[in-house]
């Protein structure tokens, strides 16, 4: 038998495997700092991220959202015609991903002197509550109406 530790091992956590799937990747990526990036405000419900991709064409890049997951991505071709005496200027491929919270919208990338501008937006979420009318005797019980009719019930199983 393995037991697992794990931030979300209360049973008060049920069904939240995904937050503790999306810490793993966050801890991996952390890890590298290539390339370079800052994260900005740039008013009160806009974001932008900046990476430093200095050498790269916009035909290099690329810049996905995916299950709530911004990736970008990067892949220069190897130029066999030069001959260089000293190569200081990082050419390597790259991915640098970026978990989004829910409602956080990306609106576009535009690339200028080198570097790479993701902007988002955070929009405001609508409110999903709603009123339960309480009555006086219950619509179920046991299966059963209140006039005491059954009631069948269809199960179904997802198989996924």
């Amino acid at each position: 038998m393995t037991t697992r530790l794990s931030l979300f091992d209360s049973p008060m956590f049920l069904g939240f495997d995904h937050f503790e799937e999306t810490f793993n990747r966050l801890r991996k990526s952390a890890s590298d700092g290539y390339p370079p990036y800052n994260i900005e405000q740039t008013h009160e419900n806009g974001l932008r991220i900046t990476l430093a991709v200095a050498g790269f064409t916009m035909d290099d890049l690329d810049v996905e959202v995916e299950k709530n997951q911004l990736i970008i991505r990067g892949r220069q071709e190897e130029d066999e015609d030069r001959l260089y005496l000293h190569r200081g200027i990082a050419a390597r491929q790259f991915q640098r991903s970026f978990v989004l919270a829910d409602g956080i919208e990306v609106l576009g990338a535009s690339i200028d002197n080198g570097l790479l501008h993701i902007d988002m937006e955070r929009l405001e979420p609508e409110s999903h509550a709603r009123k339960i009318e309480i009555s006086g005797k219950p619509k179920i019980t046991n299966g059963k109406s209140p006039s005491g009719q059954a009631i069948d019930v269809e199960m179904s199983e997802d198989k996924e």
